[in-house]
């Protein structure tokens, strides 16, 4: 895995999240509560209240158990109740915070809008905290080193299986936050295990170390993604890979149908809307972008 960084401090010095929490919202987000709920960012930016609650009577929610062949890791997994044999799915890939309260409103809120979502737990194997309201990075550092890319390839191809027992002719997305961007990204270089991607803030530079030179070498792979890509990026991350500049190379080289926007108001980490990073028209904007790519090439 690349190596491990603070999400909480990624952001350049000049960024003031407070003053954007409103912009962006409009009309053409009133279609959707949730975008809406988004944009206004009332009470978000620290631990609140879900947007989707789990007994909310249009979804299922199920804690599930996937078998892999050297344990069994955990699953948060949300579907509407009208789920068919065709409902388009969605594999979350976690932040370094596991699937903490904020990862797990994001599945409820793909079943909310009419997605099969699962988030497999990565960090199933190590000791870990929960992330609910967690501040302390450094807590979750062994569980993120430990990550091994093709263990953690066959762990989100579990979930994907799992939602095939549920959605048994469904068209299969997968998306990520943070480090679980990244992680996306890795799932679709010369594979096409998934019929679409939505990476938000990942790192760019697979296989990269700290201090080594990035030439347009490093974007070759570019060349083997086959699949519809779409990224989410801040203006102001000061991620060392996931630089604004990185994300035009990529997506510039891209010969599969994608799409970038690059957030001039946001940092790193501007979908979480339980950390101080969240920046709401930014979040409310690119939810609304993934769902309509999503709609696009699964269903």
């Amino acid at each position: 895995m690349a190596d491990v960084r603070n999400p909480s401090d990624l952001t350049s010095a000049s960024f003031n999240r407070k003053a954007f929490v409103g912009f962006g919202a409009g009309a053409s987000l009133a279609a959707s509560s949730i975008a809406a709920a988004l944009a206004q960012g009332t009470g978000f930016g620290a631990p609140h209240a879900p947007i989707v609650a789990e007994n909310d009577p249009a979804i299922v929610v199920e804690r599930v158990k996937l078998v892999r062949p050297d344990t069994t890791i955990d699953g948060y997994a949300a579907y509407p109740k009208t789920l068919a044999t065709t409902t388009p799915s969605v594999v979350i890939v976690h932040h370094i915070w596991g699937v903490d309260a904020q990862i797990r409103d994001t599945v409820r809120r793909y079943a909310k809008a009419g997605f099969s979502a699962i988030a497999p737990d990565l960090f199933s194997r190590s000791l870990v905290p929960s992330g609910d309201g967690a501040t302390d990075f450094s807590l979750f550092i062994p569980a993120y080193s430990s990550l091994k890319d093709p263990v953690v390839a066959g762990d989100l191809l579990a979930g994907r299986a799992w939602i095939q027992t549920k959605a048994t002719h469904a068209k299969i997305g997968i998306t990520g936050f943070c480090m679980g961007g990244g992680i996306t990204l890795k799932q679709i270089i010369g594979r096409t295990d998934y019929q679409a991607a939505s990476m938000f803030y990942g790192g760019l530079l697979p296989g990269w170390k700290r201090g080594e030179p990035v030439t347009p070498a490093a974007f070759a792979y570019a060349d083997t993604i086959a699949i519809p890509l779409m990224g989410s990026f801040g203006e102001r991350d000061t991620s060392p890979d996931i630089t604004p500049d990185q994300a035009r190379e990529l997506f510039a080289r891209l010969k599969a149908p994608h799409d970038v926007k690059i957030y001039a108001e946001a940092g790193h980490a501007f979908f979480d809307d339980t950390r101080a990073s969240y920046v709401a028209s930014a979040a409310a904007d690119a939810w609304t972008r993934t769902l309509g790519w999503f709609r696009t090439y699964l269903t």
